[in-house]
């Protein structure tokens, strides 16, 4: 009903209708199925880092079913070799031959398209070779493929979603500079007559989104996101679930307390399906209550949902850091002081370990904040903008005099 209503109540962006006789494809029909190659990365992710409860065993026998079935010649062997399967040669040769006889099957019907048949036929022919050679795990072969339908490709939005599918293609293989490569190449292709379509624009803001949080970079990945709530249509990236779990996961380190608020506690895209988020909810509404102990309590299940996901794994220990910092700052900034012990038992930890906690964070010059050890005391030490702005200007202004200095006694000269 969501989806409705944001198709029914969004308005369509109308730029480049005076282009229609040159722009005159539409969006394939949306499916709400993710990519067959996107959910093959993410059992391949869950095989490699096993978590708690998964039966590795039947994990490694549906990806190897999935990548003999699909044919993965090129990808079969290091599979082998990384998760100790057994390489059975008769297998690969009969991929392989498989393999080579389809392609030759198509080599002949784009020869036969271009002889015989129109300049569409051919862009078709040579997509589905495109397409076949991508779904292999060929990626050299499927690049020179789409680059080659591309020559043949007039319409601005049958190019997108060539880029679109390029785009997955390096995702599958984790080549994040690769898809910044194709994420500026779309941009692009927006910026010209015809280019301009709503829907591929937003489809756009989730591929650059994860590309973003993928590589660290969580709070432009957050902006992304929440522009894209409401219009959310890319699943052939990930479902609705998942887009938000990455939402709220780069929002809680990114956003601050009130904009927490407006933008995803109130909003009605996450609390729809905030609910099958393990932790995710409680987490954000106890940091922006001030619930410190239920916020402990909810931080390691999604510290745990993070480590597990294909695309933020690598950011476990930066989550985990950016969290708790958050969490110190908000709870410090509330006290000129405040006993060491009072702050352990509102966060349900240690004395020990919040003193070694807030020791590294303080010498990173992530608190401000003193420890006075004797007294068991902390004592915040609120940065002062003004004096800072003042202390700048001094500096700047003694730098400028030296420099007038030096140029009068050239001059003088």
């Amino acid at each position: 009903r969501l989806q409705d209503a944001r198709e029914e109540g969004t308005p369509r962006d109308t730029m480049g209708e005076e282009n229609m006789d040159v722009e005159t494809t539409t969006l394939p029909e949306e499916s709400q199925e993710v990519d067959a190659s996107i959910l093959l990365c993410h059992k391949i992710f869950a095989l490699a880092n096993p978590s708690a409860g998964v039966d590795v065993a039947a994990l490694g026998e549906e990806v190897k079913r999935l990548v003999l079935a699909n044919g993965m010649a090129t990808l079969y062997p290091g599979y082998c070799e990384r998760f100790g399967w057994m390489l059975d040669e008769s297998v690969l040769a009969s991929m392989i031959a498989r393999n080579g006889q389809k392609i030759a099957d198509l080599d002949l019907k784009i020869a036969d398209a271009t002889q015989n048949l129109g300049d569409v036929e051919v862009r078709d022919a040579l997509l589905e070779k495109a397409v076949f050679l991508a779904s292999v795990g060929d990626r050299p072969s499927a690049l020179v493929a789409f680059e080659q339908c591309e020559t043949k490709t007039v319409a601005i939005g049958q190019k997108m979603e060539m880029v679109f599918s390029v785009m997955r293609l390096h995702i599958f293989h984790d080549d994040w500079h690769e898809v910044k490569t194709q994420i500026a190449k779309l941009k692009d292709f927006l910026e010209q007559p015809g280019g301009a379509d709503w829907e591929r624009k937003n489809k756009l803001k989730v591929y650059e989104g994860v590309c973003l949080a993928a590589c660290r970079d969580f709070k432009g990945a957050t902006t992304l996101f929440l522009e894209s709530l409401s219009t959310f249509t890319t699943y052939e990236l990930m479902t609705y679930t998942d887009f938000v779990h990455h939402a709220c996961v780069c929002g809680v380190v990114s956003l601050k307390r009130v904009e927490l608020k407006e933008k995803l506690i109130d909003s009605p895209e996450v609390l729809a399906v905030i609910d099958s988020l393990p932790g995710v909810g409680s987490l954000i509404n106890a940091l922006h209550q001030c619930r410190y102990k239920d916020f402990m309590t909810a931080f390691p299940v999604v510290a745990d949902g993070v480590l597990n996901n294909t695309w933020l794994t690598n950011h476990h220990r930066f989550f985990l850091r950016e969290a708790r910092v958050l969490a110190y700052q908000q709870y410090l900034q509330s006290y000129k002081s405040v006993t060491t012990a009072s702050m352990a038992k509102a966060f349900t930890v240690s004395e020990e370990f919040l003193d070694n906690e807030l020791s590294n964070f303080i010498v990173e010059g992530r608190l401000n904040v003193k420890i006075d050890k004797v007294n068991g005391v902390l004592v915040t030490n609120r940065p002062d903008a003004k004096n800072a702005l003042y202390q700048s200007y001094i500096k700047e202004g003694d730098n400028l005099l030296n420099r007038i200095q030096k140029l009068s006694r050239v001059v003088d000269l």
